[in-house]
């Protein structure tokens, strides 16, 4: 396996500069998915106007989301691409209301079109979420470096989920880690300060390599501050399921709460989800006992 990237220091672990507001890690932080598309896999279409997206983003921010991710394409398996001015037309709007009426809580621009990254950034956004990890091009690398936005680089094998052709991985949680450090690299070198990794739950793995990924997270949360996305996913649903059909996706909030649960007591910073004030009360529970264990070594001394 090539060499990881070094890890970041530990002051860029703790807090990411969101443009001039700081996101202290020192806890856990759900970020509520805002999809303001009609063909998302889990709420398509609910969201479309701006006054629900806005009504939504209220609605998270006050049970508990720090960040809400706003996105105008799905990455869904099957999904058809959506134009430029078509991801525009969806995205921007949104943006600009939720910072306005909104203003407490921080906005993620999900998108892989750089274009997308700098309007929503001049409308108002924090920071940047590409699923691409930037396999595809810098650009939404060189819009949050304009802009001073941290940027979310996420692994996959394509941008839409499903899973990845056999014998794609020698060891999952390490060819993964070194890819996110290629991403890593490359955002930096673009001017990037403040970049995430997000192991890519979902995208192009087995159940099994997702699992592991969540069980692992560690690994990654040694060098990098880390975002997963677990919440109403197939693997879950795959899980849940047993013997039999996967779980409808409308019954996978507990699994997806374990998951959520486990990944940040493996180091995991941000959860992506839907269910934001039940994952809040979970992270809120698995941060206060992560806090009362730190104390307790404190307490003892070296």
């Amino acid at each position: 396996m090539p060499p990881l990237a070094p890890p970041s220091t530990d002051s860029a672990r703790r807090v990411l500069d969101c443009r001039g507001r700081a996101l202290p890690l020192d806890r856990p932080h759900v970020m509520g998915v805002l999809n303001v598309t009609p063909d998302s896999f889990s709420d398509g279409g609910r969201y479309a106007t701006v006054e629900a997206a806005v009504g939504r983003a209220r609605a998270m921010a006050e049970a508990g989301a720090t960040l809400v991710d706003v996105g105008g394409e799905s990455t869904r398996p099957g999904a058809l691409p959506v134009g430029l001015d078509e991801e525009l037309a969806r995205v921007v709007p949104v943006v600009e209301a939720v910072a306005r009426e909104v203003p407490h809580v921080l906005i993620s621009v999900d998108t892989t079109k750089g274009a997308v990254a700098r309007e929503a950034l001049r409308a108002g956004a924090h920071l940047v979420n590409d699923v691409t990890g930037l396999r595809e091009g810098l650009g939404t690398a060189a819009a949050a470096a304009e802009y001073g936005a941290p940027l979310v680089v996420m692994h996959g094998l394509q941008k839409t989920g499903g899973s990845a052709p056999a014998g794609a991985y020698g060891d999952v949680v390490d060819d993964v880690a070194a890819s996110l450090a290629r991403s890593v690299a490359r955002a930096h070198a673009a001017g990037v300060r403040d970049v995430v990794v997000d192991p890519g739950f979902g995208f192009g793995k087995t159940v099994a390599q997702n699992l592991r990924l969540i069980a692992e997270v560690g690994r990654l949360a040694e060098r990098w501050p880390v975002l997963v996305g677990v919440s109403r996913k197939s693997t879950v649903g795959a899980v849940l399921g047993g013997d039999g059909p996967p779980a409808p996706v409308g019954e996978r909030l507990s699994g997806s709460l374990g998951l959520a649960a486990l990944a940040v007591a493996r180091g995991a910073s941000i959860v992506r989800a839907h269910d934001v004030r039940e994952t809040a009360d979970v992270l809120r529970v698995v941060g206060a006992a992560l806090a009362a264990s730190d104390a307790a070594v404190a307490a003892d001394g070296p």
